[in-house]
């Protein structure tokens, strides 16, 4: 049985639609947050002596971390658009928010995996770059994955009581 509309109030003005829960918009926040830090973090973290102003880095390599650092903005920028758009499936917007979002943050995790790979060069690897013994790159990559998927968590759609549920 569907559930009628409530009447509309004697002014004749029909009542507003709901806004979103506070959990999901705490989530889009959150989303939001890695989002803007992806988009901010790696200019912060590279535009020094310790990558793109080092005198050490090749041209070339130059050139790549350019490329990283501008990828963290494109990617913050999509992120921020499925996070907050209002046309379309909203667990579709959510589900490619989370994939943009985690995609810096994913890729970054697996860099250490590539031959000669290095958290730092030998010169700025220092004991204040590591936290609870783990490079302080992990550390981040761990906090923004969990952000994003407590986000996600928080910002799911709610269920629509009409839909037929199903199992899995």
């Amino acid at each position: 049985m569907r559930n009628s509309p409530s009447p509309a109030p004697a002014s004749g003005v029909a009542p507003a639609r709901s806004a979103a829960p506070a959990r999901a918009v705490a989530g889009k926040v959150m989303l939001s947050l890695v989002a803007v830090f992806t988009g901010v973090s790696p200019y912060v973290a590279d535009w020094n002596a310790t990558h793109v102003l080092n005198p050490l880095w090749p041209a070339h390599a130059r050139f790549h971390n350019g490329q990283t650092m501008a990828m963290g903005t494109l990617l913050a920028l999509a992120t921020l658009y499925f996070v907050w758009r209002r046309r379309g499936d909203a667990d579709s917007s959510l589900r490619a928010a989370v994939v943009l979002a985690g995609l810096y943050w994913v890729s970054q995790a697996a860099a250490i995996l590539y031959p000669g790979a290095a958290y730092f060069d030998p010169q700025f690897d220092k004991p204040g770059m590591y936290v609870a013994g783990l490079p302080v790159q992990a550390v981040i990559e761990i906090a923004a994955l969990a952000l994003i998927a407590g986000g996600a968590l928080l910002a799911r759609p709610a269920p629509d009581a009409d839909a037929p549920t199903t199992s899995i």
